[in-house]
């Protein structure tokens, strides 16, 4: 019997024999409808450990149901931290009883945001060990910044075994150049310097969303934080935080997955609970390629074509075209017409879902950090794996408009990003289903 090993599924000819869930597409139906979007996720992750921060009762508004949340609330309750969910979307977090700055390697190892503890346990205790963070594999992801960002405040970081430790007798407000703009820099370096001494500029900041949402609910708690969404932070260190409440904005990651879903389908989608200024670079290449697009207060309404245009996409930090939208658009642009490039300016290693892709039909190239479409392919099911927690996002969006059946592999990392995934696609008139190993 001929046995062929894919990542997450083992195939055998006549039979399937699952190693883990997997997803199932019959494509080529056209989307409609509404879809609400979730939480945002990466806001999610560093507004959680910033809650840490508090000597009072934090409520956090519109989590979303996802595992990398899960997993941080699990880290939290690990140190003694008291959270409980009021409802689905809605999480109470008592960190006053507190009872360690150690966190175990098995609750993060899974987590790229895991590092967020370190600013947060760094600024309230002045004392930090977090394991190295984990997350998806997209090439070099140094934490460097961080810890140089640490240091200037007056920090001691040692590495060791795996193991990042930091100390401080106090901590000093000082000026931190970036020499990169990074989100989990930036917003790492902004919650230990709520309890700095004096005052902080950050330079060079990043200006995503989820910066400004973190700084937000810091300021809700009593932080002193200006400039958030500029390339400049000012922050006047305090003596504690307070309780508050707090509304985790919308998710622009899931929403331009789910437009550019309506747009591969040919669809008539409404995308709704978002800020359609968030959407403003997605919303402008889907218009370049023949999309019809009309924005609301709080939704974008997107219509297909049945004869997209080719167009480039390069990304960039916000308000760039984000990297985490690259996959899911790489795999359009394949069914555009002409000849697309797509350039990476952020992981190295983003290309990695190419090769998945292809099986489905994809004719695409890459040379270093570009990659070229050659556009007007047919997508035919296939059997895949997610590497990825966009890639699979990616190969959701090639299975929708695909001839026959697509079988995905890998969908945990799915779960990682995405809330109800397969629920809001039916709602919009995808053939898509979860096999469960157990079933």
């Amino acid at each position: 019997m001929k046995v062929v090993y894919l990542p997450s599924i083992i195939y055998f000819r006549g039979g399937r024999v699952r190693a883990m869930d997997y997803i199932v597409i019959n494509g080529q139906k056209t989307l409609k409808g509404k879809v609400n979007i979730s939480g945002a996720k990466n806001a999610a992750v560093a507004i959680l450990p910033a809650a840490l921060a508090s000597d009072g009762v934090c409520v956090i508004d519109n989590l979303p149901q996802i595992e990398d949340v899960l997993g941080m609330i699990a880290a939290m309750r690990s140190m003694g931290v008291k959270c409980e969910f009021r409802d689905n979307h809605t999480l109470i977090v008592d960190a006053r009883e507190i009872n360690g700055q150690v966190l175990d390697e098995r609750l993060t190892k899974k987590m790229r945001a895991s590092y967020y503890f370190m600013g947060a346990l760094l600024g309230r205790y002045k004392h930090a060990e977090v394991p190295l963070p984990g997350g998806c594999d997209l090439g070099l992801r140094p934490i460097d910044y961080h810890l140089k960002g640490f240091a200037a405040l007056g920090a001691t970081c040692i590495q060791e075994h795996g193991v990042v430790k930091l100390s401080a007798e106090k901590l000093t407000g000082a000026n931190i150049y970036l020499d990169c703009p990074s989100v989990g820099a930036t917003i790492n370096i902004m919650m230990a310097a709520v309890f700095a001494d004096g005052v902080t500029l950050i330079e060079n900041a990043a200006k995503e969303p989820h910066v400004v949402d973190a700084a937000s609910f810091l300021n809700k708690i009593g932080a002193k934080i200006n400039g958030a969404g500029t390339s400049a932070i000012r922050i006047t260190g305090v003596p504690s935080l307070r309780g508050g409440e707090y509304t985790v904005l919308p998710d622009p990651i899931e929403a331009g997955t789910y437009m550019i879903a309506a747009a591969i389908t040919n669809g008539d989608v409404v995308v709704e609970n978002i800020i359609p200024k968030h959407m403003d670079s997605v919303t402008a290449k889907l218009k370049e390629m023949g999309c019809t697009i009309t924005e609301g207060g709080d939704w974008i309404h997107v219509c297909g074509n049945n004869h997209l245009r080719s167009c480039d996409i390069k990304t960039a930090f916000y308000p760039g075209f984000p990297t985490d939208l690259q996959p899911q658009m790489a795999t359009l642009l394949c069914r555009a017409q002409g000849t697309s490039t797509i350039t990476e300016n952020v992981f190295e290693q983003r290309f990695r879902y190419i090769q998945e892709i292809k099986r489905l039909g994809a004719q695409i190239k890459v040379d270093g950090r570009m990659a070229v479409t050659k556009g007007a392919c047919v997508f035919t099911g296939a059997e895949v794996t997610a590497l990825d927690l966009r890639a699979g996002a990616a190969l959701v969006i090639a299975g929708l408009c695909a001839k026959g059946e697509t079988v995905i592999g890998g969908v945990s990392h799915l779960d990682r990003g995405y809330e109800n995934f397969e629920e809001k696609f039916r709602s919009l008139g995808a053939d898509i289903k979860r096999i469960k190993r157990d079933e």
